[in-house]
């Protein structure tokens, strides 16, 4: 682990990107499976947005509801497990931002 830095804004930085269990810098990490599904079934609504149905059996409505459910997984568990602050403010900025875009979405 490297010394505590001296500056305000160096113990600023240091305090919220420094994962709490391995003493690394952390601002962005491999996606994991929530994510995954997030950016998998988005795709696939926009890809099946302009027909009605991409399958008889799996309406484009379905893959929002899917997406919508793998953000806020991921969300939440940025939110609960973050290894540091930046993580769960991330969490949290997400959740609000879901619930801004559902909200906008339902309304029009």
């Amino acid at each position: 682990m490297s010394p505590p830095p001296h500056t305000a804004f160096g113990r600023a930085v240091d305090w919220m990107f420094r994962d709490r269990t391995t003493g690394a810098i952390t601002v962005a990490q491999w996606p994991n499976l929530p994510l995954w599904l997030f950016a998998g079934l988005s795709l696939a609504a926009w890809l099946a947005q302009d027909r009605a149905k991409l399958a008889s059996w799996l309406p484009t409505s379905s893959l929002s509801f899917g997406a919508d459910v793998a953000l806020t997984w991921w969300a939440v568990d940025e939110l609960v497990r973050g290894v540091n602050p930046w993580r769960r403010i991330l969490g949290a900025t997400a959740l609000v931002g879901l619930a801004a875009w559902i909200t906008l979405r339902r309304a029009t």
